[in-house]
Formats: C-alpha cells, sequence, structure tokens
C-alpha cells in the first residue's frame, strides 16, 4: 500500500532533517509517495503567503504531513507559528499532541519511559482576547482559555485509550484546580466520569508546578499524562530536557478520527545558524516520522526505526541518516 505524504521542510534545518527522514522510512520499506510544499518564514518572505486555504485544501487529501522545521530570523516570531502551524492544527483538526519521552534524566540511573497527550486546539491558543490603549501607561490586554466538554472530553478518551494498551496502564491528569476552578473543575469532572469506564487504568491528579518538580526529580512515575493545551506546551519542552535533549524530542499532531491528515514533526527550531553546513542532528525528524508510521499502522518499521534509532549515531546529517537507513535496512 503506498501512503500518501506531504513534506514541509520549512526553515533553516528543516529541508535537511526530513529528507533524512524519508530516506530512513523508504529504507524500513514502507513505500510512500512524496510531495513537497514550499512554506515557512522564507516563502512568507517570498510573496506574503504563510499557508492559503487554497493550499490547506490541497494538503487535506493527504494520509500525512511530515514537517521539517519552520522560523525565520528575518520574520517576526508569532507570524508563521500562528498562520501555519495553528491554522493547521485548527483547521484539520489535529487536536491530540502525542510526545513520547524516553531517557534518564540528569542525576537518575532509572530510565523512564512516559507520553504527555496535550489538548491541542483549545485553551489560550484559541486566540481569544485583545487589547486596548496599545502602548500607553494604560494599555491592556486579555487571553481567554476556551475549553469545551466536547475538546476535553475527547482528548482525555484518547489518553485512556493509550494508558490502556500500555504495560502500566496508568494515567495521570495534570491542571491547576486550586487556582483554575472553572477550567480546572471540567477537566477534572470528565476525567473522573470517564474513568470510571475503564477500570483497569490506575489514576493519579498532580498540579502543574508539582508535576514540573517530578519531571525532574522522579519522572519514571509517569506512564501516560493527559493536560491542557498551555500546560502540555510547557511539560512537552521540560519533558525533551530531561529525556536527552529537546533536539532529540519527536511529535505527532493528530486527527485520530482521520477526516484529514495528522502533521508530525520534530520540536527543535529551525536553526538559521547552521542552515546549510549539513550540522543539523536528523534523529528528532526520523523518530516523528516513526510516531507516522505507528498512525498509518506500519507498526513494525516503525518499531525498526526506533530500535535503530537508541544507540546515538555522531556525524553530518546524512552520515546519521545514512547509518541508521542501514540498520533499519538489516
Amino acid at each position: 500500500m503506498t501512503h500518501n505524504i506531504a513534506v514541509i521542510g520549512g526553515d533553516g534545518i528543516g529541508p535537511d532533517v526530513t529528507a533524512e527522514a524519508i530516506k530512513v522510512v523508504r529504507a524500513a520499506g514502507v513505500d510512500i509517495a512524496t510531495k513537497e510544499f514550499h512554506l515557512g518564514g522564507a516563502r512568507y518572505l517570498e510573496d506574503g503567503e504563510i499557508l492559503s486555504d487554497a493550499t490547506l485544501d490541497e494538503l487535506r487529501p493527504f494520509d500525512c504531513i511530515l514537517l521539517g522545521a519552520v522560523g525565520h530570523p528575518d520574520v517576526k516570531p508569532g507570524v508563521i507559528e500562528r498562520g501555519l502551524l495553528l491554522k493547521m492544527r485548527f483547521d484539520l483538526d489535529l487536536y491530540i499532541n502525542q510526545r513520547p519521552f524516553l531517557g534518564t534524566a540528569p542525576g537518575s540511573d532509572t530510565e523512564h519511559n512516559f507520553v504527555v497527550i496535550r489538548e491541542n486546539t483549545e485553551g489560550p491558543y484559541v486566540g481569544e482576547g485583545g487589547a486596548m490603549r496599545i502602548g500607553t501607561p494604560y494599555e491592556v490586554a486579555t487571553q481567554g482559555s476556551v475549553n469545551t466538554r466536547m475538546g476535553v472530553e475527547r482528548c482525555i478518551r484518547y489518553a485512556f485509550d493509550l494508558a490502556a494498551s500500555r504495560e502500566r496502564q496508568h494515567l495521570t491528569l495534570v491542571h491547576k484546580t486550586n487556582v483554575l476552578s472553572f477550567a480546572g473543575t471540567l477537566w477534572e469532572r470528565t476525567f473522573n466520569e470517564v474513568a470510571a469506564e475503564y477500570p483497569q487504568v490506575g489514576t493519579a491528579y498532580n498540579h502543574v508546578d508539582a508535576a514540573c518538580i517530578y519531571f525532574v526529580q522522579d519522572p519514571h512515575r509517569y506512564d501516560v499524562i493527559v493536560t491542557d493545551n498551555l500546560f502540555g506546551d510547557i511539560l512537552t519542552d521540560l519533558g525533551g530536557a530531561v529525556s536527552g535533549g529537546i533536539g532529540l524530542a519527536s511529535s505527532a499532531n493528530l486527527n485520530p478520527t482521520r477526516t484529514g491528515p495528522s502533521m508530525f514533526e520534530p520540536v527543535h527550531g529551525s536553526a538559521p545558524d547552521i542552515t546549510g553546513q549539513n550540522k543539523a542532528n536528523p534523529t528528532a525528524a526520523i523518530l516523528s516520522a516513526a510516531l507516522m508510521l505507528d498512525f498509518l499502522e506500519e507498526g513494525s518499521a516503525a518499531d525498526r526505526i526506533r530500535a535503530a534509532c537508541a544507540d546515538p549515531v555522531t556525524g553530518s546529517t546524512t552520515d546519521v541518516g545514512d547509518v541508521i537507513a542501514e540498520r533499519v535496512g538489516h
């Protein structure tokens, strides 16, 4: 079966690392057809396009999207992130952000293996709010957090399903219910109601500040974590830091209903200082491609890719890709 993949290399090192990820996927014996889309900061500087509705419609029929990195030093931060990444998340209904973490935290000799499920289309990132009297001593800015029962419940159900499929069968809700009483109560009440349908899954609750401490001091306590958009954004970067570095972290932005393509990306930046120097480590992009293969029900190939990445490889971008591709092919 041929899987149709849209490739958005993006900016900086993005095209280089996605090329290596595609190389490794093909070495694993998976039949993919790819089409490149020139989007990101460089494209924006060329003609002002970030992600038009026409281009978005062109992306919809693909099975998946593989993205490298976006961000350009000549483009104001937030322009591409909101106009490309968030637009895809909202318009393609990529409501699950899934980030796996495997490693040994600094100062620990115990390996951890946990997954963070982050609600990906609500919370403060919806953009509710505004500003007035900008630039004056009386400036006012508000930023609302949108939480719907539908959005919260489908995220929590996905997390319970994932936890039920794993060996430890445990799920932790992370929020801040003691002060965010409206949103927090919605999350906690929904979590407890859905938990009754999964008696085999153990549960726990952590305030987000406590979870930050546990990520550093005791990350192996976790199996699966579910949380909202903002807390998930912060926790997953911390998870990368305690699992070998954010430069090795993979991610999936999923539409589990498959009404449109899901999107997979490494979470490192575009690293403009080493663009074109063949220095970027493509491992995070390769591991993101493995998550893509999981979603495409090519689990055997995904497992072989992860196994091939388990022993670190040093060298240039293409050297690392070649070594991992060779391991996968054997």
